[in-house]
């Protein structure tokens, strides 16, 4: 495994590989170790890995919003002197990555936003964030959170693909359920259509967390933006489709390369 370094304001982090810099922004109750099977774009791309505030080996705890998180790699970025780096978000991660061009354009070189959202109508944050609640509550165990989210996130629920997730999502109720509210205050409405950088949506075919449509959505509201629907394939392609998943990226790293 990789060795985490620690940034001076206490973000631990991931950093190898050679080309232009590549973050990776994992998604609620993760850790920056699940983006393992990415761990071969360092071929081709400086790889920066980051937990987010109260996730993973983040010890900081307060303050748990998309705009703090956004801000803590920013201030990653800018320590490590990157000018630039193409920035891709999965689910939670994905709201991140937009704050972090909505504070900070000039350091994002593209944007790749992976099952995620911009906006969740009012009318559904609190039975959504209720139904949540009630689902930690009455989960007896840290195992049965893990089972339970298992089974939303995935299609198939192999034995090699129940492990892998298990693994690497590491919730923590209290930081899960803020980091839930935090999720329900984004509203990019505004900002998708003033995003200017190289922009690829992916979406997944049987991704139950956050439908396909709210990506297509957010295509239709980005500019010159890509969509690509990953099929056969739930919420976390990165684990379940890992070949065509960094196939993708590659694909669309190079087309940014190549002018």
């Amino acid at each position: 495994m990789k060795q985490s370094k620690v940034s001076m304001l206490g973000m631990p982090y991931l950093h190898f590989g050679n080309g232009n810099p590549l973050v990776l922004i994992h998604g609620l109750g993760e850790v920056k170790e699940g983006w393992q099977s990415q761990f071969e774009l360092a071929d081709q791309c400086e790889l920066i890995i980051p937990d987010l505030r109260g996730h993973g080996q983040c010890t900081k705890t307060e303050g748990i919003t998309i705009p703090n998180f956004a801000s803590d790699i920013i201030a990653l970025l800018n320590e490590l002197k990157i000018e630039n780096a193409h920035i891709l978000g999965l689910s939670m991660g994905g709201a991140v990555a937009q704050e972090i061009y909505r504070q900070a354009p000039h350091l994002v070189r593209s944007l790749m936003l992976i099952s995620t959202f911009h906006f969740f109508p009012k009318i559904i944050r609190t039975p959504l964030f209720e139904f949540k609640k009630l689902r930690l509550s009455v989960a007896a165990t840290d195992d049965a959170i893990k089972e339970t989210a298992a089974h939303m996130s995935l299609y198939s629920w192999s034995e090699e693909n129940l492990n892998h997730f298990k693994r690497y999502f590491q919730p923590k109720r209290d930081i899960f359920l803020k980091s839930l509210n935090a999720c329900f205050q984004v509203n990019n409405i505004s900002l998708l259509p003033t995003i200017k950088v190289p922009t690829l949506i992916i979406g997944c075919q049987y991704d139950s967390v956050l439908p396909v449509w709210i990506q297509y959505c957010m295509h239709k509201m980005i500019p010159h933006s890509n969509f690509i629907i990953l099929r056969n394939s739930g919420h976390l392609a990165k684990l379940e489709a890992t070949s065509r998943f960094n196939l993708l990226i590659r694909k669309f790293l190079n087309r940014i390369a190549g002018g």
